[in-house]
């Protein structure tokens, strides 16, 4: 099973000091994060793309470049690319550059996006939010297949064997499709043969199997070997030496990053004691110590046989110090466990 992390590098204000770092050190932090994960054997690092002030990425590939030429082994991926509203021809080439530059370790990370700015900011309507993306899916995957691409569709000028580049190390570079639990995005990775990344953030995780069961079952219907399409689930989490420890550190911090969402979406105020009925073994979050988060990465894998497991450190601002530590732990602590306990299993 392949581990790693993903962030949304969040910039707002720490809630033990009030303080709000600049833009310009949230990414000097990001940097040390994914050095530090690239070090301790991690498998992939995720950034995602947002065009909110509370997030300071916007362009994830120019952002990975940069850990691209401080890391060695771990793979670099957005977590995730907003393709509804971006143009896959510069997509495919900021990805192909971004391959070139880490020796062949790129990823794209395919979603609709969960939060809507980019769409009047690059003028698209949102009532084709669902054909924005299959059919900027679509050409991106075109675009995979060869320098020379004659494509058509509605919301892009068409192109007549224009030669796109340059070209990745890869072949074909990954693509993966992130979905947030609708059959729809489930049955529509499937049938194209992509690998799927799973959002579990909330709920009991037992509730998503079907829809990993129906996954695998629409891929074999389509044609395509379940056994060759990697699963991913991605998540919310934390490590401390103890569990308390990893509880109070995060609580606030996730509390107040939940509200502010939650007050846009309609959600109830997030409580301690949902937040803790999160983080037991049927829960969704993996806040934790490393043992426990070990046993219940290992407890979700008897669900799904997931190949990937991405955590998201951390969900609101927290001391760069204590990301760090989570980090290390992750990779020193947890990493081991569930690694050996899956190839014991296989």
């Amino acid at each position: 099973m392949e581990l790693g992390i993903y962030t949304f590098a969040e910039a707002t204000p720490d809630p033990a000091t009030g303080e709000t770092i600049s833009p310009a050190e949230r990414l000097r932090e990001l940097m040390e994060e994914i050095e530090l994960a690239d070090q301790v054997g991690l498998d992939v690092f995720g950034v995602g793309e947002h065009h909110r002030p509370d997030y300071v990425v916007s362009s994830p590939a120019v952002v990975l470049a940069a850990a691209a030429m401080r890391t060695k082994r771990i793979r670099l991926t957005s977590a995730v690319t907003v393709l509804s509203s971006d143009d896959p021809v510069r997509v495919f080439q900021e990805f192909a550059t971004l391959d070139l530059l880490s020796g062949g370790r790129a990823e794209i990370m395919a979603g609709r996006g969960s939060f809507i700015e980019s769409f009047p900011l690059f003028g698209y309507d949102l009532h084709d939010y669902d054909e924005l993306f299959a059919e900027k899916l679509e050409l991106l995957l075109k675009l995979r297949e060869g320098e020379r691409v004659s494509w058509t569709g509605r919301h892009r000028a068409p192109l007549t064997g224009q030669g796109v580049y340059p070209r990745p190390i890869q072949d074909a570079l990954p693509v993966w499709v992130a979905v947030g639990g609708t059959p729809q995005s489930v049955a529509r990775a499937a049938t194209l043969g992509l690998p799927m990344a799973l959002a579990i953030i909330g709920g009991q995780p037992e509730r998503f199997a079907p829809f990993v069961d129906l996954y695998r079952e629409t891929a074999r219907r389509a044609g395509h070997d379940p056994a060759k399409l990697p699963v991913s689930i991605n998540s919310h989490g934390y490590i401390a030496e103890t569990s308390r420890q990893a509880a109070d550190e995060a609580f606030g911090p996730t509390a107040v990053t939940m509200n502010r969402i939650g007050r846009e979406r309609g959600w109830p105020p997030l409580t301690r004691a949902a937040f803790d009925a999160s983080r037991t073994l049927r829960g969704a979050s993996f806040v934790a110590s490393p043992e426990e988060v070990a046993e219940k990465i290992l407890f979700q894998h008897e669900i799904f046989r997931h190949n990937r497991f991405l955590v998201q450190f951390s969900v609101g601002t927290m001391p760069h110090r204590q990301i760090m530590r989570s980090i290390e732990l992750f990779g020193t602590r947890v990493a081991p466990v569930v690694r050996a306990e899956v190839a014991r299993r296989a």
